[in-house]
C-alpha cells in the first residue's frame, strides 16, 4: 500500500523536535504507522528523529517510481510484508529527486539504493540493489535491540 506519513531528517541518532506542531504531525504519523505497519510511507513526510526506538526504517530511493530496481524492491517487500512487520521496520521511499526531501539531502543516494537503520538510529546497511526479504530479516535479526526483543528482554 502507498500512502503518505512520518517525517525523518536527522543523522546517526535521531533528535526530538521543538516544535509543538511539528511533534503533533509526528504523532499523528506514528499512530497511522502503528495503525497500519504494512503502510509504505512517502520520505517528504518522514522525521526520522521521531522514530528512534519505535520504528527500524527501511528507505528505499530512486530517480523514478519506474526504475526496474525500485519496482523490484517492491515486489520483494510486498511479497513478505508481514515479515518486516513482525520486526517493526516502517517502509519510507523516495522516488522524487527534484526536489530533494531532506532525507535525500541528508543521506545522498545515487540512483537506486536500500538503507537500513536500526531502532537506535544507527545506519545498518545501505545497498546498491534490491535485497530480497530474508536477507533484511537476517541484518535485522543479527542487530542488538533485535536480540533483546527476541530474547524478551
Amino acid at each position: 500500500m502507498l500512502a503518505s506519513a512520518i517525517a525523518f531528517g536527522g543523522t546517526g541518532a535521531f533528535a526530538q523536535s521543538d516544535e509543538p506542531a511539528q511533534d503533533l504531525i509526528t504523532q499523528d504519523l506514528i499512530t497511522r504507522w502503528q495503525a497500519a505497519p504494512d503502510t509504505v510511507f512517502d520520505a517528504a513526510e518522514v522525521d526520522l528523529d521521531a522514530l528512534l526506538y519505535i520504528a527500524r526504517p527501511l528507505i528505499i530511493f530512486a530517480d523514478s517510481p519506474l526504475d526496474p530496481l525500485f519496482t523490484e524492491q517492491m515486489e520483494l517487500i510486498e511479497a513478505r510484508f508481514s515479515e518486516l512487520v513482525a520486526r517493526d521496520v516502517i517502509v519510507i521511499t523516495d522516488t522524487a529527486p527534484n526536489p530533494p526531501s531532506a532525507l535525500r539531502a541528508q543521506l545522498r543516494p545515487r540512483g537506486f539504493g536500500l538503507m537500513l537503520f536500526g531502532k537506535d538510529g544507527r545506519l545498518a546497511q545501505r545497498k546498491p540493489t534490491p535485497w530480497d526479504v530474508r536477507e533484511l530479516t537476517r541484518a535485522i535479526d543479527k542487530m542488538p535491540l533485535r536480540q533483546q526483543e527476541i530474547e524478551g528482554i
